[in-house]
């Protein structure tokens, strides 16, 4: 009964993982789609205030409990500096500067960055072989970004350094929501992020149309039904969904170990663009997918067996 459990509490933070890289794959289809008629800002307002009242739904109908009282939620707050603010910011910015196989390399690095910043903060240094495997997935993805041919040359090194900064901001998130996770359930965490993302988000984009006198059609967007479907699909399923599961993954396994599934994103996002865009496939993606996969798998099997964070902790604390 026991080995079960254990067997279970070890896969369900590996299949949260592959759900997130499908949400997150395929948010891209939704983003792309939702930003030829808005601006970055004015979608991420909408996109984290869909994610809001979805949250305050739940929250109503009791199916999510949320209890910050007596909690230092200034930790949250602060971890939500990072993620979304500082990685949507930086994001949005650097990839209008750059292009997207140089956006797409350079977000690649963050598995390398987590890794770093785990060992250096938490403690958690992975074994040889698992750094082989995850720095076998990052490959994987600069190989398919550099084989596409999109690389400009005289790039924006502003633009580089902004995308820098997303890699570094979500490097330090995964590390924050891992510690966070000692004192706050994954969903109370999403929850902060949520409401932190649709305050900031909507105050840039009304201050934007403000400087441009349409304040007035601000909601205007949301008659179109395939933004109001790209809303829901980012608010809903990307911004409460994925981050929960990942959260959820963060408060359960290494930091390192988490942020090497964000490399299937890659295959997820070439995958939904051949189905649904009919975007076509090269033989440089097949090659790319399968060393990320086989950096995912290398990364979860050759975990070695640790004293758990949570127990560390609290022998610290004693």
């Amino acid at each position: 009964m026991c080995k079960d459990l254990d067997q279970e509490n070890r896969y369900l933070p590996i299949i949260a993982g592959i759900f997130v890289a499908i949400i997150f794959g395929f948010s891209f289809l939704f983003t792309k789609e939702a930003l030829d008629t808005l601006n970055p800002f004015h979608l991420l307002g909408f996109r984290f205030a869909f994610a809001t009242i979805t949250l305050l739904l739940l929250q109503i109908m009791q199916v999510i409990k949320i209890n910050l009282i007596g909690k230092r939620v200034q930790i949250l707050l602060f971890l939500a500096l990072f993620q979304p603010i500082l990685y949507f910011v930086c994001e949005t910015l650097g990839v209008g500067m750059t292009s997207a196989s140089e956006a797409g390399m350079m977000i690649a690095l963050i598995p390398i960055v987590v890794t770093v910043l785990a060992a250096i903060f938490l403690e958690e240094k992975p074994t040889k072989m698992q750094l082989i495997f995850i720095c076998l997935s990052v490959i994987g993805v600069i190989f398919i970004v550099v084989m596409t041919g999109n690389l400009r040359v005289g790039s924006s090194f502003a633009g580089m350094f902004i995308l820098l900064g997303a890699v570094l901001a979500a490097g330090i998130f995964n590390v924050l929501s891992r510690k966070s996770s000692l004192h706050f359930k994954p969903v109370e965490i999403t929850y902060v992020m949520m409401w932190v993302g649709v305050i900031v988000f909507n105050s840039i984009a009304i201050l934007q149309h403000i400087r441009q006198g349409n304040l007035i059609s601000y909601l205007e967007p949301l008659k179109n039904a395939k933004i109001l479907l790209s809303i829901i699909y980012l608010g809903g399923l990307s911004s409460v969904g994925a981050f929960f599961m990942l959260n959820f993954m963060l408060s359960k396994v290494e930091a390192s170990k988490a942020a090497v599934f964000t490399n299937l994103i890659t295959v997820i996002s070439i995958i939904a663009g051949v189905v649904f865009r009919g975007e076509p496939f090269y033989w440089f993606h097949g090659v790319g997918a399968f060393m990320i996969l086989l950096g995912v798998w290398g990364t979860n099997y050759f975990e070695k067996q640790k004293i758990p964070y949570e127990i560390r902790f609290d022998t610290i604390k004693r």
